[in-house]
């Protein structure tokens, strides 16, 4: 008399409380990295192929391979570039009777700086070598600069500083309010709009 042998079964009543349990903790435990890095504005779309800059007009940084920050060809300490942009961008250098002369500008009014802040570009230029965070650092500064003639405008005008106004504006407040705001913050930006350009990386 020959016996039948049945396969064992497998139990797999709690596989799926298994999977389940494994895909909590993956949950859990991953990690998700965020997007980091600069916000920008790209430029409107223009058809002009050629735009013509005073050379007054343009300030020229560079970071070079050994990141040594480089303001119009001179090698300048990094905590001394703001003060360096507040002074090229506040200077209002036109003449009284010029239509375009900066009333509201507390610079110099050297002949070598720019003529006003919307005149006023900053570019700048690295080197494939230099490091990230000391170009992000350069960056702060010059925001940091536009900051500090937008905040000193603010006040004057509003009693209140620029940076309070975007971070009013971004609160829970009615329509009104915010519109009024808004107006408020660009009107400062057009006073000191932020023109920054990035025209090639050089080789070192």
């Amino acid at each position: 008399m020959s016996k039948l042998k049945q396969a064992p079964e497998v139990n797999a009543g709690s596989m799926a409380d298994i999977a389940f349990l494994l895909l909590i903790f993956f949950l859990v435990t991953a990690s998700i990295e965020t997007d980091v890095g600069l916000n920008r504005i790209l430029p409107r779309e223009s058809t002009d192929p050629y735009v013509e800059i005073k050379a007054r007009n343009l300030l020229e940084i560079g970071i070079n391979a050994k990141n040594q920050l480089m303001v119009e060809g001179d090698i300048l300490p990094l905590e001394e570039l703001r003060t360096k942009v507040v002074s090229f961008i506040d200077n209002g250098g036109l003449q009284t009777d010029d239509k375009d002369f900066c009333g509201y500008c507390k610079g110099e009014r050297l002949a070598h700086l720019s003529e006003h802040p919307d005149q006023a570009i900053i570019s700048i230029t690295t080197s494939r070598e230099s490091d990230y965070a000391y170009y992000v650092s350069v960056q702060n500064e010059i925001i940091g600069a536009y900051n500090l003639l937008r905040n000193r405008e603010s006040s004057r005008l509003y009693g209140i500083a620029y940076e309070t106004l975007v971070q009013n504006y971004g609160e829970d407040i009615g329509p009104t309010e915010k519109m009024a705001i808004k107006g408020k913050i660009e009107g400062i930006r057009t006073m000191f709009p932020q023109k920054i350009i990035e025209p090639e990386v050089i080789h070192q």
